[in-house]
């Protein structure tokens, strides 16, 4: 594997981190609001991850990460009883978002963490790059 492929590699891997804290972000914005009903009702959602390796001539051509979706969160949503809210349903209830704001912070650093591994393999490997090029001086 050339060199050069470390770059798109962690590229991938960077954007896929990218998306992730996005979606943390939205969630942590979304963690308060309330629904009339389970349907209308925010749900937490999360990226699915999946790995590029594409074999051809016996070198990879295509490897990284890419985001094959973002699922939603099936856990049932909370349920407060708030009869004077405008958004409670025939029974006085309001839905909340099964987010949990505690899990969320954890992704949001984990995400932040990898994303700051990735900038290191780029810098580390322009070093590399660079130092292989003044070899030649």
């Amino acid at each position: 594997m050339s060199l050069f492929k470390v770059f798109d590699i962690a590229g991938s891997a960077m954007s896929a981190q990218s998306v992730r804290l996005n979606t943390t972000a939205s969630n942590l914005a979304n963690a308060e609001t309330v629904g009339g009903s389970e349907e209308t009702t925010y749900r937490a959602r999360h990226p699915v991850f999946a790995a590029m390796l594409q074999a051809m001539h016996g070198e990879s051509e295509n490897a990284g990460v890419r985001v094959v979706g973002i699922t939603e969160n099936q856990e049932p949503l909370q349920q407060r009883y708030a009869p004077d809210n405008p958004l409670a349903d025939e029974n006085g209830y309001v839905y909340l978002p099964n987010v949990n704001p505690v899990d969320e912070m954890v992704n949001m650093i984990s995400a932040s963490r990898s994303y700051q591994n990735n900038v290191e393999v780029l810098n580390t490997s322009k070093q590399m790059l660079l130092a292989t090029l003044r070899l030649g001086q």
